[in-house]
């Protein structure tokens, strides 16, 4: 009876070795880079998006901490480039935010990264509503040098230009990535949480470059 149970139990366990080596990959996403803000080149054998929320204090923490590391190791080598998704999840302030943001984005790609890092540089405490207004988002775009259209950036925020598109990102990040949580990243369309793991998410991009 022993043997017995001792080879079944082998049985089973090569059965779930087997069925974890074939398991199938998840599908890659299917992304509109070329409608997102990027940093880097856009031939770059990897794509990584970020679903992000500038009133999230974790999007804050991935932007000072880990996307500088992203960018000496692999975005300015060519390695990778970096996108953008909105994914507003918080409070009126996060779209507000990302209202601006996009205005930024569709005068000026570079500009938007400054604006990127400003928003969160500047953001003020989860708990405190309503600090992302019109008026504090266009002082901020003029406070940090952002070489744009002031008074367009003022009126595609009041006039929610961009909401679309920011619906959209939400949308996108929800349904179609099935994002929890900001930050999340996507790795050539496939999904990867653990973003404040850097060696796991080094470990992530070299195997996507291998692939590519």
């Amino acid at each position: 009876m022993q043997i017995i149970m001792w080879t079944t139990g082998v049985v089973v366990i090569a059965l779930i070795a087997v069925a974890i080596i074939f398991q199938p990959k998840a599908k890659p996403l299917e992304v509109a880079y070329d409608q997102l803000p990027i940093l880097g080149k856009a031939e770059a054998p990897v794509k990584i998006v970020e679903f992000g929320d500038y009133k999230c204090p974790s999007c804050q923490y991935f932007s000072q901490n880990i996307m500088p590391l992203l960018k000496t190791d692999y975005i300015d080598t060519g390695k990778a480039s970096l996108y953008f998704m909105n994914d507003t999840i918080i409070y009126q302030d996060s779209t507000t935010a990302a209202l601006a943001a996009q205005a930024v984005f569709h005068q000026s790609n570079e500009e938007f990264w400054k604006y990127y890092d400003a928003l969160f540089k500047n953001q003020k405490a989860e708990e405190q509503s309503i600090w992302a207004t019109p008026d504090f988002l266009t002082d901020l775009a003029k406070s940090a040098g952002i070489k744009v259209d002031y008074d367009k950036l003022r009126q595609d925020i009041d006039n929610q230009t961009y909401m679309d598109e920011v619906t959209e990102h939400t949308r996108f990040a929800q349904n179609d990535a099935k994002v929890t949580a900001t930050p999340t990243l996507l790795i050539n369309g496939v999904k990867f949480e653990d973003v404040f793991n850097y060696e796991a998410l080094k470990k992530a991009i070299d195997s996507a470059i291998g692939e590519s």
